[in-house]
This record gives structure tokens, C-alpha cells and sequence, in this order.
């Protein structure tokens, strides 16, 4: 794979985890009160001692049923907040610096000596343009020659047939 390739992979690269970051970021930020005015964002209840009697309605001449709670779903594995932005950070800075290390090993060529390397391109290009012609050339008559000796062929042996 040639540097330039590389660069745009790694240019790519790092797009992807810079916008992974951020979204990080925005997702795992708190939730933060703006007034005191509003219900407060962590506690979306505030009377949750209203919510945790159950309502049964009583059936008359029965005794009172006891109601088991609903069991509470598994919690999913707390995530250390703190160190993912530091970990997306470090991969972002990795990311970062290996870009870097690709663009230090560009080869340094002088105007003069990258117009050279191109001219010697297009020569080759042109050689290479005529040879693919000729051969195109070649394979043309060869299919002329080919399709015009089948179609004898099958001519004759048709018309033979004919004639017995």
C-alpha cells in the first residue's frame, strides 16, 4: 500500500474515533440543573414513597394478599466514567501521531525533480499505451480470422448436408 493510501486511512482513523469521542462525551455527560425552578434531573420522582405501595383492591370476607415486589432487572456493569474520555483521548493522541509519522516519511523531492519523475511516467505510459494497442490490433484480425473460418465451416457442413 503506497503513503499516500496510508495517510488517508489514518486521516480517516481519526476521524472516526474523534467523533466517537465526542459522542462519548455528550452521551456519558451528567445531567445538570439549569434553575432551580425545574425538577431535578437525577431525581425524575420526587415522591417515590407514593409509587411503592401497591394497589390491590380489597376483596370483601378475604384476607389481604401479599404482594411480592416485581423482581428488579439486572443492572448492566457500571462504567468508570472518568476513564473513558481518558481512554478515547489517548487513542485520539495515537491516532494523531501516527498520521504524523507517516507525513515525516514522505519522501522530500525538490519542483524540479517531481516534474522529472513525472515526464518519465508519461513516457513509460505512452510505451506502455502502444504496446496495448498493438496487441488489440493483434487479437482483432484473430478474431476475423477465427469467425470467418467457423462460419465456412459451418456453411460447407450445412450445405453438404443438403446435398446428400
Amino acid at each position: 500500500m503506497d503513503i499516500i493510501t496510508q495517510l488517508q486511512e489514518q486521516l480517516s482513523e481519526i476521524a472516526m474515533v474523534a467523533v466517537n469521542t465526542f459522542g462519548t462525551l455528550q452521551r456519558d455527560a451528567p445531567p445538570d440543573r439549569l434553575s432551580s425552578s425545574y425538577p431535578d434531573p437525577l431525581n425524575p420522582n420526587p415522591k417515590p414513597e407514593e409509587d411503592a405501595k401497591p394497589q390491590v383492591p380489597a376483596q370483601p370476607g378475604a384476607a389481604p394478599a401479599q404482594v411480592q415486589p416485581p423482581p428488579a432487572p439486572p443492572q448492566p456493569p457500571a462504567l468508570d466514567l472518568a476513564e473513558h474520555p481518558k481512554a478515547m483521548s489517548h487513542a485520539l493522541v495515537l491516532a494523531a501521531k501516527r498520521f504524523d509519522a507517516l507525513v515525516a516519511a514522505l519522501p522530500l523531492s525538490s519542483e524540479e525533480d517531481q516534474l522529472k519523475r513525472i515526464q518519465e511516467l508519461q513516457a513509460e505510459n505512452e510505451i506502455v499505451g502502444l504496446e496495448l494497442q498493438k496487441q488489440l490490433e493483434a487479437a482483432g484480425s484473430m478474431h476475423i480470422t477465427v469467425l470467418s473460418s467457423c462460419i465456412s465451416l459451418n456453411f460447407s457442413t450445412w450445405y453438404g448436408w443438403l446435398l446428400i
